[in-house]
């Protein structure tokens, strides 16, 4: 399975967060922190199917905000 994920670098590392679930782990390199995360949601999807929970009615976009 292939999974959008967002990575955001903080004061001590890097934080991996799955978006459609909300899982998320963290590492002292990008690399780390999508090991963890892989290892999190291996954990989180073990008694089920991805996707299983209600996304029917969502979806993934971008938007443009001028600051």
């Amino acid at each position: 399975m292939r999974f959008p994920v967002l990575i955001k670098h903080e004061d001590l590392g890097y934080v991996a967060t799955e978006i459609s679930s909300g899982v998320a782990s963290q590492g002292e390199t990008v690399e780390e922190a999508m090991d963890m995360l892989k290892e999190a949601l291996e954990l989180y999807y073990e008694d089920s199917e991805p996707g299983a929970e209600d996304t029917a009615n969502c979806f993934l976009t971008t938007m443009e905000v001028s600051v």
